[in-house]
Parts: C-alpha cells; structure tokens; sequence
C-alpha cells in the first residue's frame, strides 16, 4: 500500500511541477497581460492544486487530506473569477492586446452600446 501511495503522490507532483513550469513560461513568452494572465491563472491553478493534493495525499491523514481537498476546489473556484475581474480592470485602464490578437469582445460590446459593468 505505501508503494502504491508513493506512486500517486510523485505522479502528482510530477504533473503539477509540470504545470507549474508550463505557467512560468506562458508568463514568459507569451506576448500580452491577457495571455499572460491566461496562463498563469489556468495552468498554475492545476499546477498549485495538484501539489496540494500531493501533500494530502503524502500525509495519510483524512483531515490533512479534506483539507488540502478543499483548497484544491477553493483554487479552482476563484482564480478564474479572479483573472477575469483582473483582466476586466487592466481594459477598462487603457491596455491593449496585442496586433496579433485579432479579436476584442469586450471593445466591441462598448463600440455597440451593450450594457457592461
């Protein structure tokens, strides 16, 4: 049983080392704040709760593991409400995408008279 418990927890953190790193490098290279943001709230959002998962799952303990549980879902549920709002404000504050993004619905909504907040 403790093996196959090693296994799991290494999977896991193999995997979330690894979307860990991909966010890093969206971070990186990518070429706008909205990309930039993209990656690090969808990939690093795997990437944080699958090591937390590790760690619960590593700590054979069920409180231990509830709660790094409950983190996981606490993750998932508000870093993309999160990057969204971040995203909504840095529009509203003037920046841009970039001349390959080639659209913006939000732009496009104003130019339109649709109602946003």
């Amino acid at each position: 049983m403790e093996l196959l418990a090693a296994v799991v927890v290494a999977t896991l953190l193999l995997a979330g080392a690894l979307f860990a790193l991909v966010a890093a490098i969206g971070i990186v290279r990518l070429p706008d704040l909205y990309s930039r943001m993209h990656a690090a709230s969808k990939a690093g959002t795997v990437g944080s709760g699958l090591l937390l998962l590790a760690v619960g799952v590593h700590s054979q303990d069920f409180s231990i593991f509830a709660r790094a549980l409950a983190g996981f879902v606490f993750f998932v549920l508000t870093a993309p409400i999160s990057a969204h709002l971040l995203a909504r404000a840095a529009h509203k504050a003037g920046y841009r995408l970039t001349p390959p993004s080639v659209r913006d619905d939000l732009t496009r909504a104003q130019r339109n008279g649709s109602r946003t907040k």
